[in-house]
């Protein structure tokens, strides 16, 4: 649901200590967008339950404290914070909605967007890509911070079965379990992109198969530090 009116009656320090973890990952986090996206065009989220932390519009990145990131409900309600939130609450709270992810990073990096420009999908060309699905499929356009972006968004990642979508003709959107692993695959995704642009002003990138991408998706199982047996 798209704000309204209403919100400017909202006493943005009516509940400071409202979603303070949330809010303080919000704060933590967002510097990381200025070395995705150029100016002040990304944003990032964090869900805590059924609300939602998001970073400030028009604001630069490292200018806000954790008082002044907005707090929104599912719907889209501003229910605290000091600045106005971002444009692109719509597609954030359309996303959770659906899958209730709990992080969502929306950024302009240029090898993605340039992917947006294109109209093009991101197949699995680099086993990486496992890190959000095995691909990373194309939204229709719509105008940003709509409802219709939203609903198309959701309907690619959904399609796909991806926690990725290239936005057609904008930028690019990654959901993640928390706020780190949402940057760090948003990278993922920028790096496999470029790659990709990179291997086609040469050939026809190969294109791993579902069978090959399963491979590594069983293997993504066992990656890292395990527990250790009892």
């Amino acid at each position: 649901m798209t704000r309204d009116d209403s919100d400017a009656d909202v006493d943005p320090d009516a509940d400071p200590e409202l979603l303070r973890g949330a809010r303080e990952a919000v704060v933590e986090h967002a510097p990381a967008l200025a070395e995705l996206t150029p100016a002040r065009t990304g944003n990032l989220s964090v869900r805590d339950g059924d609300r939602v932390a998001v970073t400030p519009t028009g604001v630069p990145y490292d200018s806000f404290d954790a008082a002044d990131v907005p707090v929104v409900s599912l719907d889209g309600a501003r229910l605290a914070g000091r600045m106005a939130p971002s444009s692109e609450v719509p597609m954030h709270t359309g996303i959770y909605q659906h899958d209730r992810p709990g992080a969502i990073v929306h950024t302009h990096s240029p090898w993605a967007t340039t992917m947006a420009t294109l109209g093009r999908k991101l197949p699995p060309v680099h086993y990486m890509i496992a890190a959000v699905g095995r691909e990373v499929p194309l939204a229709d356009y719509a105008p940003y911070g709509t409802e219709e972006l939203a609903a198309n968004v959701v309907a690619a990642m959904a399609e796909a079965d991806s926690d990725a979508a290239i936005l057609a003709n904008h930028g690019l959107v990654v959901t993640g379990p928390d706020v780190e692993t949402a940057v760090e695959n948003t990278r993922h995704v920028e790096d496999i992109c470029r790659l990709y642009l990179r291997a086609s002003a040469v050939g026809e990138p190969h294109v791993l198969s579902d069978e090959q991408m399963a491979a590594v998706e069983e293997r993504f199982e066992s990656y890292g530090q395990q527990p250790d047996a009892e």
